[in-house]
């Protein structure tokens, strides 16, 4: 099969190949030569997505790199061995055995009698799609997916195994149960199974509980590769750092810090987000406009990395334990600073705002935008995640949500750390009632749709429905229909990814989107804007503008002049519409 290259974003491309092999084979070699410009590879089940920096790499430049690897199978021989102790009491083992013709002793036999492979991570972290099992174990994901999957579930779906490492939605068959983690932060390696290694099922019961399949009216429609129908509000467990720039105890100081009067609807630490564990299935997260956390950050003196505070709509109310320094920026909300005494007074937007000890800071209701960003100077004493103090809403990885009556630790400013001053940005954020125009790259699963699906996708302004939330926003108008409707094999996705599920409605994925997913995506919004969809409010519309249609990716254009008759020269009819980069 001819290695295809399709458009993802302006900074991302998807490789698609003849097979799983292939995959790890490009993948193992991307990671043994890394490419110049490459940021990140995220292996599916045939496709390697692959972002990279524009002003390192073109994405002709990828494409033709990526032709020239070799593709040869890895041998898996040398790779660990996992093993997994299982309890076959999954309520749809029975189920799954009627469908294969065979009783369920015969398909916990052959389940562990295979030694499969994990191909890649995705949907969740420590989530392993496991491959190389017995072929005749092949089943379909059930038609009514469930909404809670209890942690430690063990599950088929098509020819892969895989085990759910915390609860969450999925329409995979339950076949039995582990109480070994697959992802737990107070180990050295968080996620018990990573892409290459070897895993083994072993039966620890024999005896087990009669199973019964449930009832699909008992389940509503929920996929596990799609975001989740409900706003992301929930507590993400505690976790020990992994790594820090220094011991923990040392950035705490009882004394001074911010107390959560209120925390509003949803206030949660973000910063700029967390790389380099996309192999554990761990998504980079962050906050969702960028530039908004950067600049408070600079206001209050600090490291325009600095983690800051992400408030929701607004409704936060904080009360200064000794004196600090705040700033907001992002969503423009009205500021209040309500004196020990009673006294109130209004505070400026997008300017550092000093506390003294016992004064409080109220946000209001943001004008327009959702998403506002309070920084203090000194920073957040919080303890980091992966190094990182992003809270991702569909992992649980991350720091706690804010809550009420919690006092928030603030370290001391940086010796010499200056104060910015600057104007607050003039283009408006989106508004509820008001249209907001996206730019938009074609691809990479636009074939999978009708012809016109692009007119659809393009031809109306779409609603944000209440269903939004980091994952993605939920948009709600005329359908976009699909042409092919079979299963897509799960493949890497970017934040700005417009996701087509079988409703035709888009997703439109943020920055707390699964790795992978398994609905066509029919385009991307371009990167430069993505924090712009991150700020559109319930009841705002958004109309999508193509800036590149979609063409399979090409290798570069010869770098010789060329005549007017050459059919690879600018002037050739032949390359009419082309890019010429």
């Amino acid at each position: 099969m001819t290695v295809r290259v399709l458009p993802v974003r302006d900074d991302a491309v998807l490789v698609e190949l003849a097979d799983l092999d292939e995959t790890l084979a490009l993948a193992a070699s991307l990671e043994t030569n890394p490419l110049a410009g490459v940021v990140d590879v995220v292996p599916g089940a045939r496709t390697l997505l692959i972002t990279f920096r524009p002003s390192a790499a073109l994405a002709e430049r990828v494409a033709a790199e990526v032709r020239t690897r070799p593709l040869d199978a890895i041998d898996a021989g040398d790779a660990p061995l996992r093993r997994i102790p299982v309890r076959y009491n999954g309520e749809d083992l029975a189920e799954v055995a009627k469908q294969l013709g065979m009783t369920a002793d015969e398909v916990v036999r052959r389940h562990t009698a295979a030694e499969c492979t994990v191909a890649f991570v995705g949907f969740a972290p420590g989530f392993a799609y496991l491959t190389g099992g017995d072929p005749l174990l092949d089943v379909p994901r059930r038609s009514s997916p469930r909404t809670r999957i209890p942690a430690g579930s063990v599950a088929l779906a098509g020819t892969y195994s895989g085990v759910y490492p915390r609860e969450s939605p999925g329409g995979w068959r339950l076949i039995g149960t582990t109480d070994l983690p697959m992802w737990d932060l107070g180990r050295e390696r968080p996620a018990f199974l990573e892409p290459g290694d070897r895993v083994r099922f072993d039966l620890v019961d024999a005896s087990r509980a009669t199973v019964t399949a449930a009832s699909d009216s008992d389940h509503a429609v929920t996929e596990p590769v799609e975001a989740p129908s409900h706003p992301v509000a929930e507590p993400v467990e505690s976790s020990r750092a992994l790594e820090d720039s220094a011991p923990f105890d040392e950035l705490r100081d009882p004394t001074v810090g911010l107390e959560v009067v209120s925390a509003g609807l949803q206030t949660v630490f973000q910063d700029l987000g967390r790389t380099g564990y996309t192999s554990m299935g761990v998504s980079a997260s962050g906050a969702l406009d960028p530039a908004a956390l950067r600049a408070a950050n600079r206001l209050v003196g600090n490291d325009s990395a600095e983690a800051a505070l992400e408030v929701v709509v607004g409704g936060l109310q904080l009360r200064a334990h000794g004196p600090q320094v705040t700033a907001v920026a992002g969503a423009p909300v009205p500021l209040t600073v309500v004196r020990a005494d009673g006294e109130r007074r209004p505070a400026a937007f997008h300017s550092a705002i000093p506390l003294d000890d016992g004064d409080e800071l109220h946000l209001g209701m943001a004008s327009e935008g959702v998403r506002a960003y309070l920084a203090v100077r000194g920073g957040f004493a919080e303890e980091a995640v992966l190094g990182s103090l992003a809270t991702d809403a569909l992992s649980g990885v991350g720091p706690e949500p804010v809550a009420t009556g919690r006092v928030l630790d603030v370290r001391a400013a940086a010796a010499g750390s200056i104060v910015a001053t600057e104007a607050a940005p003039e283009h408006p954020l989106p508004r509820a009632g008001e249209e907001t125009v996206l730019d938009i790259v074609l691809g990479p699963r636009t074939d999978w749709l009708t012809a016109d699906a692009v007119e659809t996708l393009t031809g109306q302004a779409w609603d944000v429905t209440p269903q939004s939330n980091r994952v993605g926003v939920r948009l709600s108008g005329t359908p976009v229909d699909r042409e092919r409707t079979e299963e897509l094999p799960s493949e890497g996705c970017v934040a700005g990814a417009l996701q087509i599920p079988p409703n035709g409605q888009p997703v439109l994925f943020l920055a707390d989107h699964p790795l992978t997913g398994g609905y066509p995506v029919i385009g991307a919004v371009v990167s430069d804007q993505v924090a712009i969809a991150g700020q559109l409010p319930v009841g705002a519309r958004v109309r999508f503008r193509v800036r590149s249609p979609f063409a399979e990716i090409r290798d570069p254009l010869p770098s010789p002049a060329t005549t007017a008759d050459s059919p690879d020269s600018p002037d050739s009819p032949d390359s009419i519409g082309r890019d010429p980069r």
